[in-house]
């Protein structure tokens, strides 16, 4: 008999910020669990290092330069059919609870229904963040990670804590309920994303004198990449902190938002148990990006980094083997996953495959796994493509970076201007263009962008479409 599917997605959990991961100080039991339970995934990656791109391939199972929805203000609204849209054509009971970051309440957007959901701000999402070119851009003023940072309450922990009670309720009333269907719920969390503020409990776990210093800051003479630097520039918020200890602060109330994080699955989990589901139901936990969290004075997400392109992959339940899985692998092979899970299939990208089928094939080191940004910042397209030992990165109009990340996993040293390394960057760009040709998608993502700005009245007015920073969650019931 098939079974049930729960879908856990947070946002913005950098891979590597999970006990089970290796992480020296983060505490997440409940996801090492679950990983002792299964297989945890090693070299998992987002198609787009940024939450709306990265939501609407994870419906689509479709690259961003498909769906062309490029953007924090190109939301997927379900014009391109889905895995949702394939459970409900097998009637397969298919339902969210939690973020979506998709267009709006009344899209098709694949769910039966959809509980406490939330959608980019007023249906449009950041336009001002649309504007890319260098010399039209505006520079943030705010500070992105929040005007506060710290222990405490936001509307960001009490929209997670509503969430998680709506999934156990859920559980116990499907339980209760007399259809028999297997099952399909999507439950998203918004933490570990800023802002950084987190309850007080939590934030004690992580005392300031332990934290390390985040690597390769430029105040001790790392030079950005160019396209990095112009990034980065457009939302500077390294520069935005009063002195170090704030930093530090930060780095601690992100540390705290994972255990808050994993606090929640926990509740979900025993919720599950006590359902009567435990034993019939396969669970998946990953995240739609990673955070740089002050790597390279790097915060947010937004760059091909591992701290902001990795994300954390987790599959357990039925049939699952238990270990690790080091082939690489992306948010496309979970949307193939869940069509394939119940007997359905998906249009997805060239490539895609269900995650539960790669769990169980023998190790494919050198599957070749892409992701692209052309959002926020992003004077120009860039691209990755990871493949074996090497990570490649592609920037339209700026030198490349290449990463071998078996002598160098934390991304220290760039070879590609090394003469030893010549043919494996050339052998990398020719792989990648067979995914996709950098130039024509760069020019198409403007092209749209421009369209989009157009729509909304022009730059001046789409300059003040949007939320500034992290997007407002629902109002939540008294």
């Amino acid at each position: 008999m098939t079974s049930n599917m729960l879908v856990i997605m947070s946002d913005e959990h950098q891979a590597r910020a999970l006990g089970c991961a290796g992480h020296p100080l983060v505490q997440t039991p409940h996801l090492d669990g679950l990983a002792a339970r299964g297989t945890r995934f090693t070299n998992a990656y987002t198609p787009s290092p940024i939450c709306v791109p990265a939501r609407a391939s994870f419906a689509t199972g479709k690259y961003a330069h498909q769906t062309r929805l490029w953007d924090n203000a190109m939301p997927y609204d379900g014009s391109i059919r889905g895995w949702g849209h394939a459970l409900q054509g097998a009637d397969v009971p298919v339902e969210s609870i939690g973020k979506l970051h998709y267009r709006a309440e009344e899209d098709p957007a694949g769910f039966d229904t959809e509980h406490l959901p939330m959608m980019v701000a007023g249906g449009v999402g950041m336009v001002w963040a649309s504007i890319r070119k260098e010399d039209e851009r505006v520079y943030g003023k705010g500070r992105m990670l929040g005007d506060y940072i710290g222990p405490g309450h936001s509307k960001y922990t009490e929209y997670d804590a509503a969430v998680t009670e709506r999934t156990t309720r859920w559980l116990q009333e499907r339980a209760a309920s007399e259809d028999q269907r297997p099952w399909c719920l999507y439950v998203g969390l918004v933490a570990p994303h800023f802002p950084l503020v987190v309850p007080q409990e939590f934030f004690d776990l992580y005392p300031l004198d332990t934290l390390p210093e985040p690597k390769l800051h430029p105040r001790d003479g790392h030079a950005r990449h160019d396209w990095v630097e112009k990034q980065n520039a457009f939302m500077d918020s390294e520069a935005k902190f009063q002195d170090d200890t704030e930093r530090k602060v930060a780095i601690a109330s992100y540390l705290g938002l994972c255990t808050w994080l994993d606090h929640n699955v926990g509740q979900i989990l025993s919720a599950l148990e006590q359902s009567g589901f435990g034993e019939n139901t396969t669970i998946v936990y990953t995240s739609d990006h990673g955070d740089n969290l002050g790597a390279r004075g790097l915060w947010g997400k937004s760059n091909l980094y591992q701290e902001s392109v990795a994300v954390p992959m987790i599959l357990s339940g039925p049939g699952v083997p238990v270990g690790e899985c080091e082939t690489p692998v992306s948010l496309l092979d979970l949307s193939c996953m869940l069509a394939s899970h119940f007997g359905q299939s998906l249009d997805a990208a060239p490539g895609a495959k269900p995650l539960e089928t790669i769990a169980t094939e023998a190790t494919d080191p050198d599957r070749p796994v892409f992701s692209e940004y052309h959002a926020a910042g992003a004077v120009s397209g860039a691209f990755m493509l990871r493949k074996g030992r090497w990570k490649y990165h592609h920037y339209v109009g700026f030198a490349p970076e290449l990463f071998d990340l078996e002598t160098d996993p934390e991304e220290l040293n760039d070879l590609a201007a090394h003469p030893d390394y010549a043919a494996t960057l050339a052998l990398m760009e020719q792989e990648l263009r067979q995914i996709c040709d950098p130039e024509a998608v760069d020019a198409q993502a403007f092209t749209d962008q421009a369209a989009l700005i157009a729509s909304h009245g022009g730059r001046a007015r789409a300059l003040t479409l949007g939320a500034p920073g992290a997007t407002p969650p629902p109002k939540l019931e008294n």
